[in-house]
């Protein structure tokens, strides 16, 4: 009979055991499931804002620079030479060095220029062929002649001698007359696969996919392609036609759009796409993360789970007395092991990148953790301190005064709630703060998660130290606005500045000089570009003399310059304009040569009803074409 009940009690305490395991491993496994899906929209998340801002800090450079050769008016007045000097080495010679001064300078792999009158392409090693139209590798020229674009890019092959047809990036500028006729193209390359290596670094270190595509999907960079194979997108993975336009129509900046997709066909796991538009390139990043090799993991992981189980149920049945403690001991460290593995995938992840990680409990308006409660400690707060309350501590203590009102207003959590009601889960918050010592720069991304278990709304926050970032993303924003030989605004830049005005102050008064230094071609033909460089330099050093710091002075040309100053009235223009004349009128003195530098100036005065940059330049422009035909050495006025 005792032998019955025991039978009957193992059996029992048995069937409620593989019971319980069953509960426990399909719970467990829900909740891995989910977890690490939200793992996974991070960490991608994270990639693709990684990846977005070295491209963009890598091309604005080779950009800056190709313009500035497409509006360089020395390279145009010799490309306006051409016909006259088809069979001349000495004009090769000429244009060879040109290219090859940029090629050294900035050290890029190509730097060429087309003539659109004979199609001949020169490079820093000279003429190296003529681009013919029958050649359909010369598609990428003949097909960019009915573009009207300021630049533009594309992958292909370098053909040039000695190349060995490496693949490259080549951002390419149209050189234009001022009355719009094209003269050529000009531009530069950066060979693929230094960008390849470094789509491959965080495909390898967070186990996803990365692609630059164009408008119509096609590849033009990842790990293993380029723009030269013609490779679709959506030949390698069929997802369906709404997430198709939707991944090509984003182009909302440095935000980014999101989607769980499965492939047409496809049995199962989703595929997690984050795409985001490059318009330095117009071209779109996508970082694709492919669900089924983790679930595949997870089904194992399972497996293996309950082969342990089977043989703990095995065991019980012989010493059912004396484990069943140690039993139930195994039970929990089993749960809570399984779940922590998951999570220390995204917590080692985030913890290279990020330096502290807080978690509130936004529903209740307080700490969800220990950490964080001794975090709001240590700058002053009590134990019990509401959240909203203990995020004005914190401002207070360690946030510059201009940025508090931002940070709270940002993480307080009626605005928490808000942006979850409106389907935002990512806040993101940049600021200078301090520890006691001087200000840096940080940056709280915060993410909005729903708790399942009982539907409150709690929000983890990871601190990133950006002051580096931050610094460096400052000094590119300014070098890209300066002409680097000068140091005065470049063409963009200047007309930027002088719009930004006319808009903010339509009433003011204001005077563009624009400035052109007499027989500049001849410096550089009786001298060389070495010494014509040093005219510019000293030219610019003199202008910016004649003005406040506050007044836009930008050279729009290889020598040529603009000024644009508020003025009280037109006889104090006027005499401003002879002051100039004499201060750009000396004797130049460098590598053993000496020049006489003067100017010629034209002038242009806004009207009182509105005014347009594009007006008041070509009023200008006029005016110091008016200087020009009247001997140089003088200025012409355009009220």
């Amino acid at each position: 009979m005792k032998k019955n009940i025991l039978i009957r009690t193992n059996l029992l305490v048995c069937l409620i055991i593989v019971i319980g395991f069953l509960i426990t491993a399909f719970l467990s496994y829900q909740m891995n499931y989910t977890v690490s899906l939200d793992n996974i929209e991070q960490v991608s998340s994270l990639t693709s804002e990684g990846i977005y801002y070295q491209l963009t800090t890598l091309f604005t450079k080779p950009v800056n620079i190709s313009l500035t050769m497409a509006n360089d008016s020395l390279l145009r007045t010799t490309l306006l030479q051409e016909q006259e000097n088809l069979d001349s080495s000495e004009y090769i010679e000429t244009l060879r060095e040109y290219l090859n001064s940029y090629r050294i300078k900035y050290n890029y792999d190509s730097v060429f220029l087309v003539s659109s009158a004979t199609h001949r392409y020169y490079n820093f090693e000279g003429l190296d062929r003529t681009l013919e139209p029958e050649n359909p590798e010369n598609d990428w020229y003949y097909d960019s002649l009915s573009l009207y674009q300021d630049y533009w890019i594309n992958v292909d092959n370098d053909e040039v001698a000695g190349a060995n047809n490496k693949i490259t990036v080549f951002i390419n500028c149209s050189i234009q007359e001022d009355d719009g006729t094209l003269l050529g193209t000009v531009g530069v390359g950066l060979q693929i696969d230094s960008l390849q290596a470094l789509i491959q670094e965080y495909e390898n270190q967070y186990n996803v996919e990365a692609y630059l595509v164009d408008q119509n999907g096609m590849i033009e960079i990842a790990s293993h392609y380029t723009g030269y194979e013609k490779v679709n997108f959506f030949s390698l993975f069929d997802y369906p036609q709404d997430i198709r336009q939707s991944l090509l129509i984003w182009n909302k900046g440095e935000a980014a759009d999101s989607f769980w997709t499965a492939q047409d066909g496809r049995r199962s796991g989703e595929d997690y796409l984050i795409t985001r538009y490059i318009p330095e390139l117009d071209w779109h990043l996508v970082v694709r993360q492919d669900t089924g090799k983790f679930l595949a993991e997870l089904r194992q992981e399972m497996l293996r789970s309950a082969l342990i189980i089977l043989m703990i149920i095995i065991f019980i049945l012989i010493v059912i007395t004396r484990v069943i403690r140690s039993f139930n001991r195994q039970i929990v460290a089993l749960t809570q092991s399984m779940e922590q593995e998951k999570r220390s995938i995204f917590k080692k992840a985030t913890e290279e990148l990020f330096d502290d990680i807080y978690e509130l409990d936004i529903t209740r308006n307080r700490p969800a953790n220990e950490a964080t409660v001794q975090y709001f400690m240590s700058l002053g707060a009590e134990a019990n301190t509401p959240y909203d309350e203990a995020l004005k501590i914190v401002a207070e203590k360690q946030i510059k005064e201009e940025y508090r009102q931002g940070y709270i207003d940002t993480f307080k959590p009626e605005n928490v709630i808000k942006a979850y009601e409106a389907g935002q889960d990512t806040l993101k918050y940049e600021f200078l703060m301090s520890t006691g010592g001087d200000y840096f720069w940080m940056r709280i991304t915060a993410r909005i998660i729903a708790q399942k278990s009982d539907g409150s709304l709690h929000m983890l926050t990871y601190r990133q130290n950006i002051d580096a970032e931050k610094r460096q993303e400052n000094r590119l924003q300014e070098l890209a606005q300066l002409d680097e030989m000068t140091g005065l605004l470049t063409k963009t830049a200047t007309r930027r500045h002088i719009e930004h005005l006319l808009k903010e102050k339509p009433d003011q008064l204001y005077a563009f000089f624009i400035l052109d230094i007499d027989t500049f071609k001849q410096a550089n033909d009786l001298y060389g570009h070495a010494f014509g460089d040093s005219v510019i330099e000293k030219f610019a050093a003199v202008l910016r003399a004649q003005f406040r710091e506050q007044d836009i002075i930008g050279r729009i040309g290889g020598d040529e310059f603009a000024v644009f100053i508020p003025a009280p009235d037109i006889a104090w223009v006027k005499n401003r304009a002879q002051r100039l004349l004499k201060a750009l009128y000396y004797t130049h003195m460098a590598l053993g040569n000496s020049w006489d530098v003067s100017a010629s100036i034209g002038v242009a005065l806004t009207a009182r009803e509105a005014q347009d940059f594009e007006s008041l330049y070509q009023k200008a422009d006029s005016a110091l074409y008016m200087s020009k035909k009247n001997g140089r050495n003088n200025y012409t006025l355009k009220p």
